[in-house]
């Protein structure tokens, strides 16, 4: 028989209870913002270890036993640990060898561990620890202050077998960063840190993955990187005519090529306010090349050599995207810098494929070549005043001190300006060298015409 209460009396019930659980299910629903995972990757003969650090207030919808005023009850947590494990950490790792997904691991071990712990420093460390004594009741901690650690198992065919790994691991907080090291047999650490859901990363990727993975890298940096697009505009406006295009473009791939190897192989300076001067001579690039067209006069052979000049200043440009993810090449450094280049033209390519067609349609149908040359350009011009201005006032918050004298003078010091001043001196001949070329045949173009005259109304290049 079931007794309906009035209304009134239910009201107060649903009150009461609402004040009693929601703040229980708002703190368990409360989303972190900064999360880090710590995280070792160890295959041994058959099976593979995985050690995980994660910060216990990512582990949401989770009721961990209380005592007192709010204190975790560490002797009874263990019990409610897996199952934290299982549903936050091993149901949002994907871990593949030879390209097979494995099957879900086996907790081994789960504690929580203080956050003041450096016993994930090194792997032995860290196992020991996670298989050692758990803390009591003595300690004092509530349950947002403390770290889950755990240590998960993979059967795995052989040690040597190549390994791959998809984490999923951003949904732990607004903000995640997942720090990985792989432990290979034999071999050396590697470390990885990435932010968020990087995809699926080879930990020892074969030369054709990494180059792969860096070709889709640099088609999409260049694509969505609006500073680039610009000066690739501006240099297109005037030249809309894909074999006068080649030389300008073959010179600007070339330079920002050079600068990219350059920075890869740690040959750029590492200070701090290298970053944001590049930054702002890019946009003082994009100025002058907008302001150029404006003025008019532009020749291939002018344009060409402006292009190389600014080509070396954009290849450090790219190196800032590329530092934190040469990580992923493994020992395939330069297959993946030229595969991350071989993007990069890709991507231009396609942008001066669609740029030209539209230029070429909007100077025929809508505006006359000449004003519509001064608007776009001017437009370009304005945006990349801006920029200019916003990235310098950024590099003036840094103050550059002149080094000491044993500083300049030093053995190491006076090795690199050495090397820097050779590769300068091959730049130079290289520049000259091309430049002769085609001046010469520039020059016998010129004298196998009637009256040694340009035909066609073209420019000679001077």
């Amino acid at each position: 028989m079931h007794v309906r209460l009035p209304f009134a009396i239910r009201l107060a019930a649903v009150t009461l209870a609402s004040g009693v659980l929601l703040p229980h299910l708002a703190l368990a629903h409360n989303i972190p913002n900064d999360v880090t995972v710590q995280a070792f990757f160890r295959p041994e003969s058959n099976h593979l270890r995985l050690l995980v650090r994660v910060p216990l207030k990512a582990m949401r919808d989770v009721e961990f036993p209380q005592r007192g005023p709010g204190y975790l009850d560490l002797e009874r947590v263990d019990s409610t640990l897996p199952d934290a494990v299982n549903l936050w950490i091993s149901g949002a790792l994907d871990v593949y060898e030879d390209d097979i997904r494995l099957p879900k691991p086996v907790v081994l071990a789960s504690r929580v561990s203080l956050e003041s712990d450096q016993s994930f420093a090194t792997y032995d460390a860290a196992l020991a620890h996670v298989l050692g004594p758990r803390l009591t009741n003595a300690t004092n901690v509530v349950w947002d202050q403390v770290l889950l650690d755990a240590v998960l198992e993979y059967p795995i065919q052989s040690d040597r077998s190549r390994f791959s790994i998809h984490s999923e691991l951003a949904r732990l907080g607004l903000r995640t960063v997942t720090v990985l090291r792989f432990l290979p047999p034999g071999g050396a650490i590697r470390a990885f840190e990435f932010t968020g859901d990087p995809g699926v990363v080879e930990l020892d990727p074969r030369w054709h993955q990494a180059a792969w993975r860096f070709v889709k890298l640099g088609f999409m940096h260049i694509l969505d990187g609006t500073d680039h697009l610009l000066f690739l505009f501006c240099l297109v406006i005037p030249f809309r005519r894909f074999r006068a295009l080649i030389p300008i473009v073959t010179a600007f791939t070339v330079a920002h090529s050079i600068t990219l190897f350059a920075s890869a192989y740690n040959f750029a300076p590492s200070a701090l306010w290298f970053p944001p001067l590049i930054e702002t001579l890019i946009a003082c690039s994009i100025v002058y090349m907008a302001l150029e067209n404006i003025v008019g006069g532009a020749t291939v052979h002018r344009r060409w050599m402006i292009a190389f000049g600014f080509g070396l200043v954009h290849g450090f440009g790219f190196s800032f995207a590329l530092k934190q993810t040469l990580q992923f090449a493994g020992s395939h450094l330069l297959t993946s810098l030229l595969g991350f280049n071989i993007g990069v033209e890709l991507g231009q390519l396609l942008v001066l494929a669609l740029m030209v067609p539209a230029l070429e349609l909007l100077f025929r149908y809508v505006v006359a070549e000449r004003m519509g040359t001064i608007i776009l350009s001017a437009l370009v011009a304005h945006t990349a005043w801006h920029w200019m201005m916003d990235r310098a006032d950024q590099l003036r918050q840094f103050r550059f001190e002149w080094p000491g004298f044993h500083e300049v003078f030093g053995a190491a010091t006076l090795a690199t300006a050495l090397r820097v001043l050779m590769v300068i001196v091959l730049l130079a001949g290289l520049v000259w060298a091309a430049r002769a070329v085609l001046r010469d045949h520039a020059e016998r173009k010129r004298t196998q015409r009637p009256g040694g005259q340009p035909s066609g109304g073209e420019q000679p290049t001077t």
